[in-house]
């Protein structure tokens, strides 16, 4: 239990009814988890309007309501804030009602397009193989020490992020390494944390369902280092074009990486192959079972980040030469035949590219790569024709399935991905909806000495199909259609 005065501390107030000087023991954004002594914030979504929901809040027992709209009708018993930005004030009011968390933390934000799952999870396994008790929020999972909480989104909604930290803070954890997706910077999911280190690694092409343009969207990514303060870093990858845009006029301490230039942390790729990397990083050499040139920018991100927060670097560099990928990050078996399949979550163009790049410049001339992809379904569709091209012009065959089809009709998204192929390619392309279908063709089709990637989906054990989440995995269906195929 707080007192209402001390919750809304820091929040940009415009008008108070009533009295703060009352006692709250529950905060929620959502009425129906509203009850007695509740301090509901009204909030202006993507679909849902909080401000329509203030008198269902009022009747299950709110005792105090944030809104940038006041009701026409007030309440002797309840006290209204009134607001400039509700969602702002929600992170800073969940921060105070879990007594500032991240204050007690050294808490590092990662953000961009790709590597924000590898380069966490790396930093969370690096400082808990270094003795540090360390916790970890990302797409893949959520981790207080050695605990594993299922994760539900890159980044989860204000409240839960506090409540999350304090539990981090209460179990000792003195790290916590987080992905900060572009949707909760836009949606201000992390306002009133204290970062201490704020890391960008690129931007291509995503989520442009949500984001009006590529400016929104670089814009959305900025918001996390203009909101950092002066005693705290920034670590921003100077190979992307927009990394110095990243740093511009914000008053936290920049430092630059990248493997093409003479940056704050610099990196070069020694050798690259189907084993791992060899990688030298600020003049030391180290080897790792991660592979490809974008798990080098990954590497060098762990290494700054260490390197930032005091820690020896030949010590970092013993320890994350022994770090394998997050699941479905590049992650392969090869089957009795000497074919090799491997799992990623490469979901936009770029990422796509990326990985089939170093699949070819790992691979013989007699060799082939298969191509397994879908889209979702509910998302950006503009991506859909340029991983199309993408996965024609590196792959010898293409197989274009359904991913998360959603509401919509597969054969629809197929057809998207299909028009972004140029007819000089359209030979080796194949379209089989049904994914584990596509995945037994292509390993059906491959011959021993070469690699089937099987994109967009990496992680995740489910397909949504309509409104229904049905299970499903890649990495243990290909491992059952490898054995049925041996047999």
């Amino acid at each position: 239990m707080k007192l209402l005065k001390d919750i809304i501390y820091g929040i940009r107030i415009i008008e108070i009814k009533g009295n703060t000087n009352i006692a709250v023991e529950n905060i929620a954004f959502d009425s129906r988890e509203i009850n007695n002594l509740s301090l509901f914030i009204a909030l202006k979504g993507v679909s849902q309007d909080g401000h329509n929901f203030i008198s269902q809040a009022q009747n299950s027992g709110a005792c105090a309501i944030i809104c940038e709209i006041l009701p026409e009708i007030l309440s002797d018993e309840i006290t209204y804030i009134k607001v400039l930005d509700s969602s702002k004030s929600l992170g800073i009011v969940a921060s105070n009602f879990f007594n500032n968390p991240s204050e007690k933390l050294k808490l590092v934000g990662i953000t961009g397009t790709n590597g924000k799952t590898t380069c966490a999870t790396l930093l969370y396994d690096l400082y808990r193989l270094m003795g540090y008790k360390t916790g970890l929020i990302s797409t893949v999972h959520i981790k207080i020490l050695h605990k594993t909480i299922p994760s539900t989104h890159t980044t989860p909604n204000a409240i839960r992020i506090n409540e999350l930290l304090s539990q981090m803070v209460k179990e000792g954890c003195s790290h916590v390494f987080m992905e900060v997706s572009s949707h909760a910077l836009d949606q201000n999911r992390v306002s009133g944390l204290s970062f201490d280190i704020g890391v960008y690694t690129n931007i291509s092409r995503d989520h442009m369902d949500y984001h009006p343009t590529l400016n929104d969207y670089i814009g959305a990514k900025k918001k996390l280092f203009s909101s950092l303060k002066n005693d705290a870093v920034a670590i921003v990858n100077f190979d992307d074009p927009y990394g110095e845009e990243m740093v511009r006029d914000i008053i936290a301490k920049p430092f630059s990486y990248g493997l093409k230039g003479d940056f704050d942390f610099k990196g070069k790729i020694v050798e690259n192959n189907i084993s791992g990397l060899s990688v030298e990083i600020d003049g030391f050499e180290m080897t790792s079972r991660l592979i490809g040139e974008f798990n080098a920018y990954n590497l060098l991100v762990v290494f700054a980040v260490a390197k930032s927060l005091g820690e020896e670097a030949l010590t970092v560099l013993t320890i994350i030469s022994n770090l394998k990928a997050p699941d479905g990050r590049f992650e392969y078996i090869v089957s009795p035949r000497n074919i090799t399949a491997v799992i990623d979550y490469a979901h936009t163009p770029d990422a796509l590219e990326n990985v089939l790049k170093t699949l070819v410049s790992l691979k013989s001339d007699k060799e082939k790569i298969l191509t397994v992809f879908g889209c979702g379904g509910d998302r950006d569709k503009g991506k859909r024709p340029l991983m199309g091209e993408i996965s024609s012009v590196y792959s010898d065959r293409v197989i274009v399935t359904s991913d998360n089809p959603r509401s919509e009709k597969p054969s629809e998204i197929i057809k998207e991905i299909i028009s972004g192929i140029p007819k000089s390619k359209s030979s080796k392309v194949l379209t089989v909806q049904e994914r584990k279908q596509a995945i037994k063709v292509a390993c059906e089709l491959a011959e021993s000495g070469d690699v089937i990637l099987i994109a967009g989906k990496g992680h995740e054990k489910y397909q949504i199909i309509g409104d229904e989440k049905l299970y499903f995995d890649d990495l243990e269906t290909t491992i059952e259609i490898f054995k049925q195929i041996q047999q």
